[in-house]
């Protein structure tokens, strides 16, 4: 099993084309110039190949454990941990303020990408502790911003978001968890929440959770949710919060999944985030921060997974040339390998290079830019879904390319694949955001935003027809899909939902690769000839069924 190697030639190109970064010796008003961005990237690297990398297989085997009641990572996660925070990288997109380093966005997701890509169980932490900054940055009170970003940021402490329950799944209207306001203005939550990653372990000093609950006089339904801030320690001391049983998973075993009871001993206190009854548009705050993250997460456990399958087909000697002349070859020499592996590389690319314009207009959005912000919000269902799917296709391919050794767990090849699998179903299920993008992205403003960016597309492809082609039959599919709203013919709308977003993300990644052609020829042209095809026939099937 070989380590991660980062792809910083792809991943510097796409930074520095979408930053517009120039030499550190013309004339700009960034601070940011190419050489910093090489710098920053190159020492990202070297954590996530020398030491993230080298822990990932053994964290897989040994998994974390829930002992005495304290979950234990595997061996070398704890000092990982503190390695990864004393360098600095766990602050690295958030405010001055707080102790942040306030890097764009486009550059903290390349860095991201290199650690879920090296150990996408430990990226785990830093991805729901990101939320959990957004969440408190954008909702809280500067008291709780005082208290709780400057030791989120620094990773001295950690944070996770508590939604689901065992009865509400994606339901989040049917949970249950109380919340009994206290004449100190503090909460006592009690209730229990499933599937809580990272809701214990032992890297950093504290864990602030942030819980859905409900008041007791609150409305039924979504409209009755609040958010609270239940940290594990108050001022040294132990909170009403426990961490009760370890799920046992396909894969990112290292990465633990708890079930969280809250107020077995008579009520955990919590402080109330925002106003009561908004909990979840605060929730989503987080929600969306990591449904891109873990699109990004989709595209890191690809490449993982490609470069391990490259390098086998380079060094697997198996049969003569199709030929048939010569002495035997390597794996990578015959058409079928050959053709995984392309396949393999062009998805990646495409992918990646959407998320990372994703990245560039949150970067966009910040400076109040209403377009940018409506992208951002079209993008995420479609990166979280469209990227996940590919990584489970990506990494069921590289156990293809090592043949019966790829399903031998010694080889390391399957792990990234059982990885990969969670990707489709946490943050929301792909089924549910393909739901978001029609009824909340294209149908809540009658197609608008998608309409705008199509004509953007059609503004750049001129001399490209079958792309063009294609990108006008996304503009009738969309139309159907607001004629379909316009009819109120919800249950169909649902039934077309992932037709639909499979097929914008097909020819969004294929626009994407458009942009970077002269670099990437070999990707845009097997991408073209053998994946946008597929866009058609899924119009088809959106404007007959």
């Amino acid at each position: 099993m070989s380590e991660y190697i980062a792809p910083l030639p792809e991943i510097t190109f796409l930074v520095n084309g979408l930053m517009g970064t120039k030499n550190s010796d013309s004339d700009s008003d960034s601070d940011i110039d190419k050489d910093m961005v090489e710098a920053i990237l190159e020492e990202a690297s070297k954590l996530a190949s020398g030491v993230l990398s080298p822990i990932n297989r053994l964290g897989d085997i040994e998994s974390s454990i829930l002992k005495d009641g304290r979950v234990i990572t595997p061996k070398g996660f704890k000092e990982a941990y503190k390695q990864y925070c004393d360098n600095g990288w766990n602050s690295v997109p958030f405010p001055e303020k707080y102790g942040g380093q306030e890097l764009p966005w486009l550059i903290a997701f390349p860095i991201q990408e290199m650690w879920q890509s090296a150990n996408m169980s430990f990226g785990l932490c830093p991805l729901l502790n990101q939320g959990a900054v957004d969440a408190i940055l954008s909702h809280g009170t500067e008291e709780q911003k005082e208290i709780y970003l400057p030791k989120l940021i620094s990773g001295e402490w950690t944070g996770t978001m508590n939604l689901t329950e065992p009865q509400a799944g994606s339901d989040l209207a049917a949970i249950t968890t109380k919340a009994v306001k206290q004449e100190n203005d503090s909460y006592k939550i009690s209730g229990q929440k499933i599937f809580i990653t990272y809701g214990d372990h032992d890297m950093s000093e504290n864990i602030i959770h942030l819980v859905l609950a409900r008041t007791p006089d609150a409305p039924a339904g979504v409209k009755g949710i609040s958010l609270f801030i239940v940290p594990k320690f108050i001022d040294g001391k132990k909170n009403d919060v426990e961490c009760v049983s370890l799920e046992h998973k396909l894969g990112i075993h290292a990465s633990p999944t708890c079930t969280m009871s809250f107020g077995d001993k008579g009520g955990a206190t919590g402080y109330l985030v925002g106003k009561e009854n908004e909990g979840l548009k605060y929730m989503f705050t987080m929600m969306n921060n990591a449904r891109l993250s873990v699109g990004l997460q989709g595209v890191a456990i690809a490449q993982r997974a490609y470069q391990q399958a490259k390098e086998y087909a380079c060094e697997r000697v198996q049969g003569k040339s199709i030929t048939g002349q010569g002495d035997k070859v390597t794996i990578e020499n015959h058409p079928d390998v050959k053709r995984m592996l392309i396949d393999m590389r062009a998805k990646i690319m495409a992918c990646r290079a959407l998320t990372y314009y994703a990245a560039s207009c949150i970067d966009i959005a910040k400076s109040g830019d209403s377009e940018a912000l409506a992208m951002v919000g079209l993008l995420t269902p479609i990166v979280k879904s469209y990227c996940t799917d590919m990584a489970v296709d990506v990494t069921s391919t590289a156990i293809q390319v090592h043949g019966g050794m790829g399903y031998i767990e010694e080889t390391g090849a399957a792990q990234y694949y059982r990885d990969a699998r969670i990707l489709p179903i946490y943050e929301g299920t792909n089924g549910i955001q393909s739901l978001d993008l029609l009824f909340r992205k294209i149908l809540m403003d009658n197609g608008n935003n998608m309409f705008n960016y199509i004509e953007n597309m059609k503004d750049s492809i001129s001399e490209c027809d079958y792309l063009t082609d294609m990108v006008h039959k996304l503009e009738i599919a969309t139309n159907h899909i607001v004629k379909l709203g316009k009819a109120g013919d919800n249950e169909k709308i649902a039934m077309l939902a992932s037709t639909y977003l499979e097929m914008s993300a097909i020819i969004f990644c294929s626009f994407a690769l458009y942009q970077i052609k002269a670099e990437y020829i070999e990707e845009f042209d097997y991408y073209m000839k053998f994946i946008l095809p597929k866009a058609k026939s899924l119009c088809e099937i959106l404007l007959h069924s």
